[in-house]
């Protein structure tokens, strides 16, 4: 056992030599040693210089971009984070196992995170404001900044009261690894039984593993920065949110930011028709099966409210 401490200091999330309060109490500055991982992960799609690409290769990437982003807004985001509808443990528990797969820690630092943020929006301690340290901190700069790695577990007792919640959000490295494994596995698998396919596990490692990660990545990010920046606000929220029709599609409904920020807790936010919202026809559906319930919609005062909605959408 003495063997595998550092190994599993190494694949703790939850160990800091220095300790939770003291790495808390660090500058929030960019460091070298935290933007490795994301050095990396960049670097790899360059390995499809070396692997080429095939039809299936770009498919099975642009397939995982769209089902991983669901996992963040529809499991991390609207669920974990808000509450927006109900699951029992066992559905809690599998979710928080797929989040994982996204390759953005777990389920319970991004919530506390999050809510963190809804709590000070724009203000000068919300970690990922582009108003307070501009739009590239914003986007990424914040993530490699060693005080905003532990998990505040105090704003999320909800979450943290589930070890097996815990337990993932601590050893959050299953997902990058699992993924790794399935990508090349699938590979290796279509490379095996149908050559024709012209695909390998390298190959759908770097395609289904690293570049479609990282889309994923900067996708989600769109939000932190770029939904605080371009667009239109709806609502007075006291911040800089604001709803956007193309960052909606990039990130499956994410982009109504703005309607988010005023009704938090409504698992969907596009609020009309046209306010197009993939991720809440998916809940729904989730909702209709009884794999999910009490899905939260959007509250009739939202249409009243100033009588501003509809004016502006």
């Amino acid at each position: 056992m003495r063997l595998l401490s550092p190994l599993i200091r190494f694949m703790d999330s939850d160990y800091f030599p220095r300790g939770i309060e003291a790495t808390r109490a660090m500058p929030e500055t960019m460091e070298w040693s935290r933007a490795i991982p994301f050095i990396i992960l960049h670097l790899g799609c360059l390995g499809v210089l070396w692997v080429g690409w095939s039809p299936v290769a770009v498919a099975v990437c642009a397939s995982l971009y769209v089902i991983r982003m669901f996992f963040i807004t529809g499991i991390y985001h609207r669920y974990f984070c808000h509450k927006a509808y109900k699951a029992n443990r066992t559905v809690q528990f599998l979710f928080a196992l797929l989040g994982l797969l996204c390759v953005q820690r777990g389920a319970l630092w991004w919530a506390a995170v999050h809510r963190h943020h809804h709590a000070h929006s724009d203000e000068e301690v919300d970690v990922h404001s582009p108003r307070q340290k501009g739009f590239l901190w914003a986007h990424i700069g914040w993530m490699t900044s060693s005080r905003n790695f532990p998990t505040d577990y105090k704003l999320i007792p909800d979450l943290a009261k589930y070890p097996e919640l815990v337990f993932l959000n601590r050893f959050d490295l299953i997902g990058p690894l699992l993924m790794a494994i399935m990508t090349y596995g699938l590979g290796a698998i279509l490379h095996a039984s149908d050559p024709g396919l012209h695909t390998s596990g390298p190959q759908m490692l770097i395609w289904g593993g690293f570049i479609s990660t990282v889309l994923l990545f900067h996708g989600t990010c769109c939000i932190n920065s770029m939904a605080h920046v371009w667009g239109k606000p709806r609502y007075d929220t006291g911040d800089d949110s604001k709803n956007s029709f193309l960052l909606a599609i990039i990130t499956l409904g994410e982009g109504w930011h703005n309607n988010h920020h005023r009704y938090q807790s409504s698992a969907q936010q596009g609020f009309y028709w046209w306010e197009i919202d993939p991720t809440y026809y998916v809940l729904r559906f989730l909702a209709s099966v009884g794999i999910i319930t009490s899905l939260k919609r959007v509250p009739e005062s939202a249409y009243r409210e100033e009588g501003r909605l509809g004016h502006e959408g």
